[in-house]
């Protein structure tokens, strides 16, 4: 299973965003510089978490995104579905079916084995996600980093932080 670039991007985001103080924002484009990748590219993945309702965004000059609810109500299945969809990762096409030796489908009433064994494999992923939420994400982080690099981090939200309008929030 390959999870895309936008759930890592998104997720990125997402811890950044959880360390805004109250009432401040970032700009789509201050994240992206953050992390040095294309803005376009960013800003898609944070309209896929406000839509999904992990984001809230404020527009003008007094706009940007901030979370939605708390980090530890926010886990990496749902940073995960957002951007990449919450549809199953294999799609059995039942080629058991196909080729001389098919099967009719009337034989094929019970699930592939092998769809099946995917299907258990995807629950355990999509679970080990749910398990881990911003916060715990956050905490490892406070507890690896260095603590220069930690005050490097709250200077540049500290420049970059927007204050945030009522608007479209």
């Amino acid at each position: 299973m390959q999870i895309s670039k936008g759930v890592e991007w998104a997720v990125h985001a997402a811890s950044l965003l959880n360390g805004l103080p109250a009432g401040r924002g970032l700009k789509a484009e201050a994240m992206a510089r953050y992390h040095d990748v294309p803005a376009a590219y960013m800003a898609k993945q944070l309209q896929a978490l406000s839509k999904a309702g992990i984001t809230k965004s404020s527009r003008g000059a007094h706009g940007g995104y901030r979370l939605a609810k708390p980090a530890d109500e926010i886990s990496l299945w749902d940073i995960t579905a957002a951007v990449d969809g919450k549809g199953p990762a294999f799609r059995c096409t039942e080629i058991r079916q196909n080729g001389p030796c098919g099967l009719k489908p009337k034989d094929c009433k019970q699930a592939c084995q092998i769809a099946a064994a995917f299907a258990v494999a995807e629950q355990a992923f999509r679970d080990s996600l749910e398990a881990v939420t911003l916060a715990d994400i956050a905490g490892q982080v406070v507890n690896d980093a260095q603590p220069d690099h930690l005050f490097a981090i709250m200077n540049w939200l500290n420049a970059e932080t927007v204050p945030l309008s009522d608007k479209g929030l």
